[in-house]
């Protein structure tokens, strides 16, 4: 990975796009070939679908950002949608752009049940679709079958090190809340399962309350409020995203305790506010979790768009982050 510091957005897409290009093949070894599903024409412009969950923060503001950057230089044409928090609105917005008839569909579907189905919509009408960033059901809507491929983290491995971590901070014991992400969510069902499992073999660690702060900094500050006040002998935090945790870290203060000291926290994202908190001694520790898909989902749009094959999961890799190497990150955070 590169480590020179770039100062524009443009600019630092690149060393990211190049570490973020880590391919593995996930489960199973499938992938999607130019047979098997709608094709991506060879025309530029590509008129591009990009249908965005909601726009009330800041790793979903880069997301699209990282779109509208890559846009000229991959000759896609964008047609952008914002759902404002809302399934139905969604799966509004990408009806529409099946019915504009756009080349190609790009998303990061809310949750993963409401969104299968409009994937085989898009399917029927002939439109190939890429997903990023989370997934939909597979038994509904299987990729390289009914959509060529998924580009994201592996979630369960994202809790994996988060509970690691805690663990080793915490020596082993500690009384835990959890702040789930957005319910039915693919992101925050596989964080919770990954940071369970490795907590529920270690005795001396136990998840005391569970709730969803739905990936928003206010949600997870009242949520974190409340919990507070029914568990006041909480000594850790599991956010499933950096915004959850500063929102907790606002509610710990309030309550009179020092985060970093009394409460030990740990998160998912490497947002710049993250890191920020990472070196203020507030926020012990962020997995990473890139929201730079433009550059690797051009890069895969075209390899299918050639017939070449394109592996049902494009796995990014993600860095963590802690008080040892957050000066030098600082770069990464946005």
């Amino acid at each position: 990975m590169a480590s020179h510091n770039r100062d524009s957005r443009g600019q630092r897409l690149q060393p990211l796009a190049a570490a973020l290009l880590a391919i593995t093949l996930g489960f199973g070894m499938a992938s999607a070939q130019a047979d098997d599903l709608p094709k991506i024409p060879t025309k530029k412009p590509l008129k591009v679908g990009f249908a965005q969950t909601e726009s009330n923060n800041p790793w979903r503001l880069a997301e699209t950002q990282s779109f509208k950057d890559i846009a000229a230089k991959c000759g896609w044409q964008m047609v952008m949608t914002d759902a404002n928090g809302s399934n139905s609105k969604q799966v509004s917005d990408i009806q529409s752009m099946i019915a504009q008839h756009v080349d190609l569909l790009v998303f990061p579907p809310r949750e993963e049940k409401p969104l299968a189905p409009v994937v085989l919509q898009a399917k029927k009408a002939g439109i190939p679709v890429i997903l990023v960033d989370r997934n939909v059901d597979q038994s509904v809507a299987k990729a390289g079958r009914d959509y060529i491929t998924f580009i994201g983290s592996d979630f369960i491995d994202q809790g994996h090190r988060a509970a690691d971590w805690l663990i080793k901070a915490t020596g082993g014991k500690a009384k835990i809340i959890e702040l789930e992400g957005t319910t039915g969510a693919s992101a925050a069902n596989d964080r919770k399962k990954g940071f369970d499992e490795v907590i529920a073999k270690n005795p001396g660690m136990s998840i005391i309350a569970s709730q969803s702060g739905d990936f928003a900094r206010d949600k997870g500050r009242q949520v974190m409020e409340t919990l507070l006040q029914a568990h006041p002998d909480v000594t850790a935090v599991y956010a499933h995203n950096d915004e959850m945790a500063l929102g907790a870290i606002a509610a710990i203060k309030a309550a009179g305790k020092q985060p970093g000291k009394d409460i030990q926290i740990v998160t998912i994202d490497g947002t710049k506010g993250g890191l920020d908190a990472i070196a203020a001694g507030e926020l012990g520790a962020s997995v990473q979790s890139s929201p730079f898909f433009g550059p690797l989902a051009c890069d895969v749009a075209q390899k299918f768009a050639k017939g070449e094959k394109v592996p049902t999961w494009v796995k990014v890799s993600d860095r963590f982050y802690d008080k040892g190497n957050v000066q030098e990150s600082m770069q990464y955070g946005y």
